[in-house]
């Protein structure tokens, strides 16, 4: 993947890395799967992000380099989740992938998961980073490498791509609503389809 293609806003970046594959190359194998649900988190203004505020930590000081590099965190302290960072240095944004389709290595994620069940391996950011063993010693990783990286798979119309608001974002008061998160249409790979936007205008009607 070429970095430039991520030198952008996360909510312009998140529906382009749909059909786009995360790929994981470990000493097991290699295990991959296309993207095909991601959600936009815009920096300093979006009070949904951790980076709100210009916040900067040892733990979101990834989103602070240049695109193109790996942000890893925790949540329940048992959980993964792995996002794409983009913009510009200096600009701490980044994409969630919230779900893949299984490509590559569907055996070694079934392994991982416990399942053999491909609608359960990667449909949901924990699921997905244990199925490809991506965690916080992935984080800050270049995802133009030869380890962790992205690659070209599959293209999408506006029209094949869905919007609705992110998950688990009662936290934030002005961009709570805001429609970042993007979507395969009809795939039964996405972790949930909020009822009230399964007849939403697709991207290409926004």
């Amino acid at each position: 993947m070429n970095r430039n293609f991520l030198e952008k806003s996360a909510a312009e970046a998140a529906p382009l890395l749909l059909g786009k594959l995360l790929c994981h190359r470990t000493p097991e194998g290699l295990a991959a799967g296309m993207i095909v649900e991601a959600e936009a988190y815009c920096g300093p203004e979006d009070d949904a992000a951790h980076s709100f505020g210009g916040r900067r930590t040892a733990r979101t000081e990834a989103m602070f380099g240049p695109p193109g590099h790996a942000y890893v965190f925790s949540i329940y302290g048992m959980h993964r989740c792995f996002n794409v960072v983009t913009a510009p240095e200096g600009s701490p944004q980044a994409v969630l992938i919230r779900a893949l389709e299984p490509v590559e290595g569907l055996e070694l994620m079934a392994a991982r998961r416990g399942t053999a069940d491909p609608l359960l391996l990667c449909s949901g950011p924990g699921r997905l980073c244990q199925a490809l063993d991506i965690g916080l010693a992935q984080y800050g990783l270049d995802l133009c490498g030869e380890e962790l990286f992205l690659a070209e798979y599959r293209d999408f119309s506006p029209g094949e791509i869905c919007v609705s608001p992110r998950v688990n974002v009662d936290y934030a008061v002005e961009y709570r609503d805001r429609l970042w998160r993007f979507f395969v249409k009809d795939s039964p790979y996405v972790s949930r389809v909020p009822r009230r936007y399964t007849a939403r205008a697709t991207l290409s009607r926004l």
